[in-house]
């Protein structure tokens, strides 16, 4: 019965898909952030889904869309640019079985942020590809949140919707993207007309921002709380009473504190000291070894390179009470351990042209956006005051997942490649539009004398 309505579903879903190819588009974003297919027993399991609905998107794009202002951008390129470095550098990789299976999910990443933006030809579709992102994102946090305040959760052992370790559902991973799309959050919540601004869809936003902010507490993963204070920071620029916000944030910050998991209180704790703590000491080993094969491999070894690691690190724990207290030192042996850096990952993986390839992707999504800030800043048009807040939004998500990304290895997540992809749709949106408004005909049509 269950696979009779899903095949029902299946078939509703194409006869309107084919009239609203867009509905493609989100339906792929979905499958990529949830990956529903984990949740089934079944039928999901059994047929590639993501592939099956990647082509629908692009086949209905390509059949039913209008595309006569379709426009690329240089990051599209860049993108172009880069996906064919990371195929070349999978044929010749290292280890070429591994490296093939991360090359199958990182191939569509790649290419679905290149054609999302070709899509993206209107405000509305901008704002749905938003709104999709982050109702996406809130069932695994909302189901995270409600975790943490039950039983305060704890480092590797909250599950998150199903038991896996891997994409949104791996701790630090979600602890980034919960923090990172809180500007978008707040900019549906104020600007959103899909859901029109009213007391329930900011009662829903707050308490949406309060689960994403009590993600990093129910994983324990530090780097969640790196971006806390990354995102604080970020929220400085534009508020009117500056150092009234530095100290409501820092009070609140204090009054947590009593509330909070003491295992929470202890992991958070080791940030200053990386000596003190194995997976720290360990990441740093691991950086330390990327950076010497890299000047002996300047091409990467290909996806996976990080296999044939090992590394050797020194940590320190004290023993004993007061003046009883004895540190200890021991040396660690370790290898094959993941890069836990997205930069040192695209470093060991992808040589110096890979990583300054992905700088440019996403550095230049830094600049473009604050341009497009300084644009329409000075612009006081009533139908665009919505576009500076959304530009600031993508920024400041932009600059909080580099900040965490210089802790996890992220640097292929999907996710990210859809924000990155909502930046550049609404970029040549908006140079559209730009166009658009400063083409005058040279004869007016109204005026024009009429020809026998």
């Amino acid at each position: 019965m269950r696979d009779l309505a899903f095949v029902g579903f299946l078939m509703a879903f194409l006869a309107l898909g084919f009239q609203r190819p867009f509905i493609f588009v989100l339906a792929y974003a979905y499958v990529d952030i949830v990956a529903p297919q984990r949740l089934s027993y079944w039928m999901l399991n059994a047929v590639p889904v993501s592939l099956i609905v990647f082509g629908l998107a692009f086949l209905g794009w390509l059949i039913a869309d209008d595309k006569k202002d379709v426009r690329v951008s240089f990051r599209q390129g860049v993108m172009l640019l880069l996906f064919m470095w990371c195929a070349y550098t999978t044929r010749t990789a290292d280890f070429p079985i591994d490296a093939q299976g991360k090359w199958e999910w990182v191939w569509k990443a790649l290419v679905f942020a290149m054609f999302l933006p070709l899509t993206l030809r209107t405000k509305l579709r901008i704002e749905a590809l938003g709104l999709m992102m982050v109702l996406c994102a809130s069932s695994i946090i909302i189901t995270g949140g409600i975790k943490t305040l039950v039983s305060g959760g704890g480092y590797g052992v909250m599950q998150l919707l199903i038991s896996d370790n891997s994409g949104l559902y791996e701790g630090s991973i979600i602890s980034t993207v919960a923090i990172c799309i809180i500007p978008l959050i707040l900019w549906l919540a104020n600007y959103g007309t899909i859901f029109p601004p009213d007391w329930r869809v900011k009662t829903f936003a707050y308490a949406l921002i309060f689960a994403c902010l009590l993600i990093p507490v129910g994983t324990q993963a530090r780097t969640g709380l790196v971006c806390i204070g990354v995102l604080a920071v970020l929220m400085l620029r534009f508020v009117r009473y500056r150092f009234l916000y530095a100290g409501l944030a820092a009070a609140l910050a204090v009054a947590a504190v009593p509330f909070l998991p003491a295992s929470f209180t202890d992991r958070m704790a080791t940030i200053g000291e990386y000596k003190a703590d194995q997976s720290a000491s360990t990441r740093v080993a691991v950086w330390a070894w990327t950076w010497k094969y890299v000047q002996q491999n300047p091409m990467g070894g290909g996806f996976e390179a990080y296999l044939q690691n090992k590394v050797k690190f020194d940590t320190v724990a004290a023993k004993g009470d007061g003046p009883n207290t004895q540190i200890e030192k021991q040396e660690i042996t370790d290898k094959g351990r993941a890069y836990h850096s997205s930069y040192f990952e695209m470093l060991g993986e992808q040589g110096f042209l890979g990583l300054f390839l992905w700088l440019i992707i996403h550095f230049g999504g830094v600049v473009r956006m604050e341009i497009i800030q300084r644009i329409y800043r000075k612009r006081n048009r009533e139908d665009e005051k919505w576009v500076v807040p959304l530009a600031l939004a993508l920024q400041n998500g932009q600059i909080i997942f580099m900040v965490g990304s210089a802790f996890v290895g992220i640097a292929f997540q999907p996710f990210v490649y859809m924000l990155i992809a909502m930046q550049i749709g609404l970029d040549t949106y908006l140079a559209r539009r730009r166009k658009e408004a400063a083409f005058r005909p040279l004869i007016d049509g109204r005026t024009a004398p009429k020809l026998a």
